[in-house]
């Protein structure tokens, strides 16, 4: 089981940056992909970035790609998510994904993660 707790939303600007976090336990952390979601209101779930054990070549949405940028620390079982330049379209529920075996690959696909945290609120006001 891995439980993971994201931390680090809330209300800012557009134009403004925001960095949130996801602190993993209960797994050898180092093995396992991240990734992180969101899901604005009325809209379906989407992949915004993802990671995998080593953090080489990450993944990005077309949406976030040279704003956001994903990172982890293996030695403090973290992955962040550091986003840049927020737009009001940035505003939604973020959520931290861990996706366990698959030799600690990435994945875009939401069903393909096994363990979620409960989401932190981000809001972008114009």
């Amino acid at each position: 089981q891995v439980q993971l707790v994201e931390s680090g939303g809330g209300l800012v600007q557009a134009g403004g940056s925001l960095r949130i976090s996801c602190a993993a336990s209960g797994r050898t952390f180092s093995s396992l992909a991240m990734g992180w979601f969101r899901q604005g209101p009325g809209k379906e779930r989407e992949i915004v970035a993802a990671i995998s054990w080593s953090g080489r070549s990450p993944y990005y949405a077309d949406s976030v790609k040279g704003r956001f940028t994903i990172s982890r620390d293996n030695a403090k079982n973290t992955v962040y998510l550091q986003m840049n330049r927020l737009k009001p379209e940035d505003t939604a529920v973020y959520l931290c994904a861990a996706r366990d075996g698959a030799y600690g690959l990435v994945s875009v696909v939401a069903a393909t993660y096994d363990y979620w945290g409960q989401g932190t609120q981000v809001t972008v006001s114009s």
